[in-house]
């Protein structure tokens, strides 16, 4: 798979106008948590659960979902409920669409799910549970292309007791199958990301690719039941090898927060949300080689709660933001192998 970024492709995924069913800072009218949105040809197309079912959305830009109509696409059996967090993922060697979700107890027994079709917005097949390394608790997955290679990324638990999340990887050998080991690839260990915790938390990884070519997983540290939610990143050396942790360099703070003290020096607060986390890069046809270019800003789905509400769960909306690269940024660490800094591209969100 070639991952040449074709600049022309790039000029329809310039951040959409307001809509009328956008509110003041780009809070859409979707009380929901966990957008997933990527566009096909000129639809965007997003999934998201209530608890118990999914559903799609399609429009004609990424403000537009909140005026779509929401179509079910699929709906939980009795044994199959506490449907969390569907991710949409369109496959680039087979061409076919995938939802990734998990589904279980609400406790150990959340296990990840897939189901596929050959349309974004319907038709899915029975999802079936994937047989992840470890068969431990596992949230918040998605697969991705890099260096012709399909990964499998998630949350999940070392164990079978809710001690932390740390974020997983494994390489694929289908859209639907993982083959070999899960590595560990963070946990929740600084103190900038254990401000809320019990369990603490590393989870919604969200893989891009930046113009130098190198790769990130943009995730959410810290409870999602605080407004210290936040977005932070790790960026993969050049060469490096997704699944040796020691190849990721983490970002040294938020990067998209409402906490100053939380926050990478040089990146500011939200001014109009709380807790900003569990984002979405809208990239077209949700592949992470036609991410963008240095220099433009391009579109970005998160869930937050708008500052003066009360931040509960039940107070999260879908916003709609945008994100840039962000060059010549060093992040460190100590008393691990390998060099101790790295210098590159990362990111800057905007409300």
């Amino acid at each position: 798979m070639s991952l040449t970024l074709s600049a022309c492709s790039m000029t329809a995924l310039e951040p959409p106008p307001s809509g009328p069913a956008l509110s003041a800072q780009g809070q859409l009218s979707i009380r929901n948590a966990d957008p997933s949105v990527i566009r096909v040809g000129s639809t965007y197309y997003s999934v998201e659960s209530d608890g118990n079912n999914i559903y799609s959305r399609a429009a004609t830009s990424v403000n537009g979902l909140a005026n779509a109509t929401r179509t079910l696409i699929w709906s939980a059996p009795k044994n199959m409920p506490n449907v969390w967090a569907p991710e949409l993922v369109r496959d680039p060697g087979t061409s076919r669409y995938y939802v990734y979700f998990a589904s279980g107890d609400g406790g150990s027994g959340q296990r990840t799910y897939v189901s596929e079709s050959a349309h974004p917005g319907s038709a899915y097949s029975d999802p079936k549970m994937m047989n992840l390394p470890d068969g431990k608790w596992a949230i918040d997955g998605v697969s991705f292309f890099f260096s012709n290679q399909r990964y499998f990324v998630w949350s999940g638990w070392a164990g079978d007791t809710n001690v932390e999340q740390n974020l997983y990887i494994a390489r694929m050998s289908s859209p639907t199958a993982t083959t070999g080991a899960r590595y560990v690839i963070s946990q929740p260990r600084e103190s900038w990301e254990r401000v809320v915790g019990n369990p603490y938390i590393n989870e919604a990884p969200q893989p891009i690719r930046d113009p130098n070519g190198q790769l990130h997983l943009v995730y959410s540290a810290n409870g999602s039941w605080s407004e210290q939610y936040c977005l932070a990143d790790l960026r993969l050396r050049a060469g490096g090898d997704p699944t040796y942790v020691w190849d990721w360099y983490k970002s040294n703070g938020c990067l998209f927060g409402s906490n100053r003290s939380t926050l990478m020096t040089g990146w500011d607060p939200t001014l109009y949300v709380n807790g900003p986390g569990h984002h979405s890069f809208v990239l077209l046809n949700g592949d992470i080689s036609t991410s963008p270019p240095a220099g433009s800003s391009f579109p970005l789905a998160f869930h937050a709660v708008p500052k003066g509400t009360t931040y509960s769960w039940s107070n999260r909306s879908w916003y709609s933001g945008s994100f840039m690269w962000w060059g010549n940024t060093t992040y460190s660490r100590s008393n691990v192998p390998g060099a101790t800094t790295n210098t590159g591209y990362s990111l800057k969100f905007f409300e």
